[in-house]
């Protein structure tokens, strides 16, 4: 088991296989795969991910770094910052991926981006979330490069480049709580349409 544990692949890969024995167990049907299930199921697991790093930049990591002694400070910015950034942007690009596809194999792709009855909750969370996906990879991203020292630049451009992140990240953090809401009151449809009508 330790062998499993000590590698983040290896424990992925287990986690994987514990699913399909769970499901085996249960006596899922694999003759018949559910599509729209199986890209619901991925769009909530990289949404995890991505709103996970989200919060933890703006909860965690941003609050945290004044308390954190100057000679250990490259440790976040060298190593754990950029570890945490590639996979808050490709989390953010597969959870924005895996919702057009699922909206699209269960039919309400047009009347959602167009805010139509009965999708508008859904419709505006997919379009708010664009905009944090969009805000990830074109202003949080390459103001990161800069503000870690991925890109050289100098010392003003770096700690302009912090802020104007640190600030976009914030944004996205207040658009989260929306977002996130309208992508679950969907699914509370009777309910949800008669406060919105």
């Amino acid at each position: 088991m330790a062998s499993i544990l000590t590698s983040l692949g290896r424990t992925v890969f287990a986690g994987f296989v514990l699913l399909l024995l769970i499901l085996l167990a249960l006596g899922a049907n694999f003759s018949a795969p559910e599509l729209p299930f199986v890209f619901r199921w991925l769009h909530v697991m990289c949404s995890i991910m991505w709103i996970g790093l989200l919060w933890y930049f703006n909860f965690v990591q941003i609050p945290s770094m004044p308390k954190i002694p100057d000679e250990q400070k490259p440790a976040i910015g060298k190593v754990i910052a950029p570890a945490a950034l590639f996979w808050f942007r490709w989390a953010a690009l597969f959870t924005v991926l895996t919702g057009i596809i699922l909206a699209a194999l269960n039919g309400y792709i047009h009347q959602a981006f167009t805010l139509q009855a009965p999708f508008r909750a859904i419709g505006l969370g997919m379009w708010i979330a664009l905009v944090m996906a969009f805000n990830v990879w074109f202003i949080i991203w390459p103001n990161q490069k800069r503000a870690l020292g991925i890109v050289t630049v100098e010392a003003d451009v770096k700690a302009k480049s912090a802020r104007v992140a640190m600030l976009t990240s914030r944004i996205n953090t207040l658009l989260s709580i929306p977002m996130l809401f309208l992508m679950v009151a969907q699914s509370w449809s009777r309910v949800w349409l008669v406060v919105i009508s």
